[in-house]
Order: structure tokens, then sequence, then C-alpha cells
């Protein structure tokens, strides 16, 4: 029997999964509860490893009848600067092999910024424009970065930012080295969703695995609100579904893990 979701301090719901395929199903279980009813719903995508098992949770369901979203409309929530037209790790590519594909999105409603764009202001004003145009995000699925980064608002984003040009911060490139040859082929720019973009959200369900996440999600969960760690942002959302492993959960308090089991 499925434990229900529990109520945190704050808007904040936490889940700790035992094992990997109980966490894809708590993270898709979030996202699925949370489509509307009576009209195509609209998605809000991460990139990064930390989803991929929703994202084949939620196709197994796309499979096997128990979710449509073949009316779907989906946003990325970032995307790199400078990397050319093909290139697999270019979050364009990313999105279409590992969500619109499994999940049977129509390609044509799955909107990723361009990083390539010759005036990326202009594209981030067009890309807010297209969110707001499909009525804004109904769930909005993300990882978190070790520096506790959302989106690619690395420390010291402000939480009022929307859609914008960024700098990537040394620690997410060494992260993000491991899918490209070397950390000196990792882009150093990059445009991504800003965080007041990402909590006009109607539901953001976090996910996030493994020790090297703990000390972000601690600070997340736990921390007053603080640009210096900015996914504590999220705790002013009236809807957050953290969906943790055991490991990413480690460093809560006692009183923090309790509200969960």
């Amino acid at each position: 029997m499925q434990r229900p979701l529990a109520r945190q301090t704050g808007s904040m719901r936490l889940r700790i999964a035992r094992d990997a395929a109980e966490h894809a199903r708590l993270a898709a279980d979030a996202v699925v509860s949370a489509l509307p009813a009576g009209r195509a719903p609209v998605l809000g995508v991460a990139t990064g490893s930390s989803p991929n098992g929703v994202y084949a949770e939620l196709a197994r369901r796309v499979a096997a009848g128990e979710v449509d979203l073949r009316e779907a409309t989906a946003f990325a929530l970032d995307e790199y600067v400078g990397l050319p037209v093909g290139h697999p790790q270019r979050y364009r590519t990313v999105v279409h092999e590992l969500v619109t594909v499994p999940l049977g999105l129509d390609p044509a409603r799955v909107h990723v910024p361009d990083g390539g764009a010759p005036d990326l202001a202009a594209e981030a004003a067009a890309f807010e424009r297209r969110i707001r145009d499909a009525g804004g995000i109904d769930v909005q699925l993300l990882g978190i970065g070790r520096n506790a980064h959302i989106g690619f608002n690395e420390p010291g984003s402000a939480f009022a930012s929307r859609t914008r040009e960024a700098l990537l911060a040394e620690e997410t490139i060494a992260d993000n080295a491991r899918f490209f040859a070397g950390a000196d082929e990792v882009p150093r720019r990059c445009i991504t969703q800003g965080i007041a973009t990402i909590l006009e959200a109607r539901r953001i369900v976090l996910v996030a695995q493994g020790l090297r996440k703990a000390d972000a999600v601690r600070h997340a969960v736990e921390d007053a609100p603080s640009p210096a760690w900015p996914a504590t942002a999220l705790q002013a959302h009236p809807d957050v579904v953290l969906v943790l492993d055991e490991e990413a959960a480690s460093l809560l308090g006692a009183g923090t893990r309790a509200a969960a089991e």
C-alpha cells in the first residue's frame, strides 16, 4: 500500500524512497496527480541524470494506456549556449530522446530555449511569452545541483529572476563534465528559466538521489531562503513535492525526516 504524501514544514511535502524503482514511482505519481482534468497539460521538464527514472516510469504508463500525453505541451528548463545543432549533449537533443519520443509528445509542442539564437535576450523574452501563452506550467520537474542550483540558476541568482542568459558555476561545469569528453568541452554559458519563472508552475516536483546531493537538499529544506542556495526559494511555493532516496535525505534533521514517515 502506498504511503500518503506527508505534510512537512511550510508547503514542502517530503517522500523518501527505499530504492530506485520506488523513487521513480513516487515522482511519477506526483507528476500525474497534478495533471489537469478536461484540458491538455503543460509540463516543465528537466535534464540531467536525476529525472531519467521518472521519464522511464511515465513512458511505461503511457505505453500501458494509463496516461495520455499526446496533447501535452512541454517546456525545458534550460539549454547550453554555443553547442552546434546535432551535438548529443544539446538539451534539445536530450529532451527529444528522453522525453518527447518515450512520452509520445508532439515535437511541435515541445519547447527548448535556443542556445544558438543570435539575440539571447530576445529568445529569453520569447520563451517567457510562450509559457504564458500556453497558460503556464501545470507541473515542473526539477533536479538540484550540488550547490542547490535549480535550472541553471546558480548561487547568487535573484529570486525574482526570469528566463535569461547566465554563466555556469565552476562546480556545475565540473559536475557536467561527465557528459562530455572533459570539463574543457562544457559550455560556460547557458539560457535558463529564472527562479521566478520556475515558481509560477502550479506544482513543483524535485527529485534527488545520492550522497552528493544530500548537502544541497539539507540547505534547500532547512535553511532560511537565500540566493546563496537557490533551491531555498522553493519554500515560498504552495505545492512542492520532494522525492529523495535515502542517501539524498541522509543529512536532513530527525524532525524533517519524521514528517515523511
